[in-house]
This record gives C-alpha cells, structure tokens and sequence, in this order.
C-alpha cells in the first residue's frame, strides 16, 4: 500500500504539470460511462420485465452514492492524496459491472442495483473529487480551465461508453446474458484504463509551487474573489455554501432528467411524426448530448475565468429555463431544434459542473476545496434522484392516461423551468464569505501545509484544523 501513499506521488523536479491532466481524465472518462445508462434501460426493460421508473434506480442510486461518498470521503481523498482516491474509484467502480454482471446473469436485478449503483457509485463519488484539489493547486492562474479539462472527461464519458455499449449488446445480445457479457467487457476494461490515471498522477512539491501569476492571456487585473482561507467545517455555517448547493441541484435537476432518459425520450418525442427516431438514432442522440455536455465543461468553465462564476451561472440557469421553455413549446414540430436546444442545455449541465470548484475557491480559498466539494456535490445526490423520477414519473403517469410523443414530458419540462428560475436566484444571493469564517492566521511557529506535500502558495493550516 505504500505505492498509493501521498509522499510516493510527489512531483520530481521538471515534472510537467500538464501530465496531471491526462491522469484526471483517464479516471473521468472511465467513471462517466455513468451518463450513458440511458442505452442499457430499453433492453433490461424487456429482458427483466421493468418499468421505466425501476430501470432508472441503479442510476439513481450511483449519483445519490457519488454525493454521499464525495462528502464523507472528501477530507480522507484530501489527507491521503489522489493515488490513493484514484485506486480506491477504480476498484470500486470496475466491482461494480462484475456484480452487476452477476446480477443480469443471474436475472436477479437487485444485485445490478448493488454492484452499479451502490459500490460502483461510491467509485463515482471519489473519482470525481480525486484530482479536483491537484489541479488547482498545479494551475492556480486558472482554477476554471484546470477542472474543466478533467471534468469534462466525465461529461464525455457517455460519448466513448454509448456507442461501445450499443454495439457490445448488438454483438452479444441484448437479453439477460448479452448484457451480463456487456457488463464483463466493460468492468474489466476500465480497471485497466483507469489504473493509467492511478499511476501517472503527481502532487507539486513545497518547494516547487507553480506561480501565482496570471497565464498570457489572462487579465491581470481580475484576482479572486478572496485570498483568505475557510475550512469545510466553517463552510457549512455559510449562506454562501447553501446558495451555490440550491445553485448546483437546480441546475444537475434540469441536466439529468434528460440525460437519464434520453433514448427513449426522443424516440417519445418523434413517435407520431414522419420521421420517427430508430434504436440507433437514439443512442446516437445520446452520444451528441454526452459531447454537448463535455464540451461544455471546458469551455464554460475556461470562459468563467473571464467573465467570472457568478456571471456564468446566470448564463446556465436563465438561458436554461428558456431553452426548456422553447423545447415545451416547440413539441415535436422540429427535431433539430429539440436536438439543439437539448445539447446546449447539457453543455450548461457540464459547465455547471466544471466551474462549481473555482467558484468554491473564489468563495473560500484552497484551504480544504477538495473536502468543501465533496460536500457540495448532496446537491447533486439530491438532483439524481429529482430528475429521473420527476420525468419518468410524469412520463409514466401520461402513458398511463393515454398521452403519447411531446404530452409524456410537457409537464416535467414546465417544472424544470421552475426549479431553474429557482437556482436563478439563489446565485443573485451568494455574496462574499464573512470574515468570522475565515481561519484566523497561524503564529510562524505553527504554520503548516494545508495538504501536506503540494498545498497551494500562501496556504496556511492552523495546529488542530480539522483534516
């Protein structure tokens, strides 16, 4: 186990801090398959005889066990280095398609429900905040970009795992033991994949701290909201906190409940029309959302670098009510524009997600991000849970009722309207933290590194702060 230890992942002298990129993403890419469920919910369906509502639970529960696990594992991921978190989530998330595989094979779907959305979400949830503290602390000229490029290595996950699944379950079949034999392939092959990332990421040094300064490019004149520091305990007593948490789950609520139900969704859409969406059309669809949303985890994310987190925000929550809105009205009149205004409201999703850590560093330093993140992302336990139940739920009340194509998803689209109007305010509220929660300047006798080897400049960590 000492190969995993923080002090065997510091960085030697000259090493590039562009190599910790392509480590974060070896990880993201994998655990975001996540997003490409949607592919595997029409097959388990007919094979296990499910309801739309059911078949969304191992990927209801895998986001609720990714918030859960970010925010209890947070402070440990902090405390034991990114080797360490990068090996617990691909042991965890590779577990998780073996039991998984189990199950279908064995036509028992709560062992799916276990092995995919239980230990493969708790390989989710530490994954995901793995490298978000490494990358700042490698590039603190922009936090935005730095989390963009690896997050959106989650976002683009689905466009690798949509089309490989589509195309394992037609080679191997889409019963019951077609999909156990899918599940096998791509357990085993991600615990290879991302065993890449495990070995290859680094943590700066003490004494070899990147600069501070601004990148070319970068105004020099825009410093961050705040240079003071706030433990994650403090930040649970702000506002602040509490608005960015309404913020994130309004925002993860309106992108998810797409994205679970995308597939079937479109086919939905276009059932009645001339032109009806085919199985492979579908999945295609899926496959240009998890594009959408990669996308746009880098390009907001490095565009919030200049026009700043709060700005951006307003973008995602108050364009996103108006594209859902359009969507509500337009009905099944134009599939390109369905289609267009669902992949910007994915690429809002991503970069909601990709800018949340710069806007927790603005807000509260570096001082403990990595654990402040992990608990910030409850919101998005919260948001997997809302969004695929409010859509499957009123789609399968319309059905029920006798409504088809547009009418199955009107009502979800006019609450995810709501709840985006919502978030809209909550970011209006976050100003900056107090000064009564920042931590309090050490004596030179007791400072210390706030993350051992690799803390950020001008970090400090008081004797007793919490880990």
């Amino acid at each position: 186990m000492s190969v995993l230890a923080r002090s065997r992942v510091v960085a030697p002298p000259g090493w590039s801090r562009w190599l910790v990129p392509p480590a974060a993403l070896s990880i993201h890419l994998a655990i975001g398959q996540a997003y490409a469920w949607s592919v595997f919910k029409p097959p388990l369906e007919s094979s296990l005889q499910l309801s739309g509502t059911a078949s969304a639970l191992p990927f209801q529960l895998a986001v609720v066990m990714l918030g859960l696990s970010a925010a209890f594992g947070g402070t440990l991921v902090e405390r034991n280095g990114p080797r360490w978190a990068m090996c617990v989530s691909a042991v965890c998330f590779s577990a998780g398609f073996l039991i998984a595989a189990l199950g279908a094979a064995t036509g028992r779907y709560w062992l799916i429900v276990l092995g995919y959305g239980f230990i493969g979400g708790i390989g989710l949830g530490i994954g995901y905040i793995s490298p978000v503290s490494t990358l700042i602390k490698w590039f603190p000229d922009r936090p935005g970009m730095a989390t963009g490029i690896a997050i959106m290595g989650f976002g683009g996950g689905a466009l690798i795992a949509s089309p490989w699944s589509s195309r394992l379950l037609a080679a191997l079949g889409g019963d019951a033991s077609g999909i156990a034999r899918t599940f096998l392939v791509m357990g085993l092959a991600y615990a290879v994949f991302m065993t890449v990332g495990v070995l290859l990421v680094r943590v700066p040094a003490d004494d070899r701290q990147p600069s501070a300064r601004p990148a070319a490019g970068v105004p020099a004149d825009r410093p961050p909201v705040t240079t003071a520091q706030v433990s994650a305990r403090s930040a649970l007593r702000t506002p602040q906190f509490w608005c960015l948490w309404v913020v994130l789950c309004t925002n993860v609520t309106a992108g998810i409940g797409i994205l679970e139900k995308a597939a079937p969704m479109i086919s939905d859409f276009f059932a009645h029309t001339a032109a009806p969406v085919s199985a492979s059309a579908a999945a295609g669809f899926v496959g240009m959302l998890s594009l959408a949303n990669m996308l746009g985890r880098i390009v907001w994310s490095s565009a919030s670098d200049l026009m700043g987190r709060k700005n951006v925000y307003r973008l995602y929550l108050g364009a996103g009510a108006l594209l859902y809105l359009l969507i509500a009205l337009a009905g099944d009149a134009s599939k390109p524009l369905f289609i267009g205004c669902a992949m910007v409201i994915l690429s809002f999703y991503g970069g909601g997600f990709a800018t949340a850590p710069a806007y927790l560093t603005d807000l509260f330093g570096t001082y403990q991000v990595g654990a402040i993140h992990g608990r910030l992302l409850t919101a998005w336990s919260t948001a997997g849970v809302l969004g695929p139940l409010i859509v499957n739920a009123v789609a399968d009340r319309a059905g029920s009722a006798g409504r088809s194509g547009p009418d199955l998803y009107t009502t979800s689209f006019f609450i995810m309207i709501g709840l985006l109007v919502v978030g809209f305010a909550a970011n209006e509220l976050v100003r900056p933290v107090h000064p009564r929660h920042h931590e309090p300047p050490a004596p030179d006798a007791q400072l210390a590194t706030g993350d051992r080897p690799g803390a950020a400049p001008g970090t400090v960590r008081p004797k007793g702060a919490e880990q």
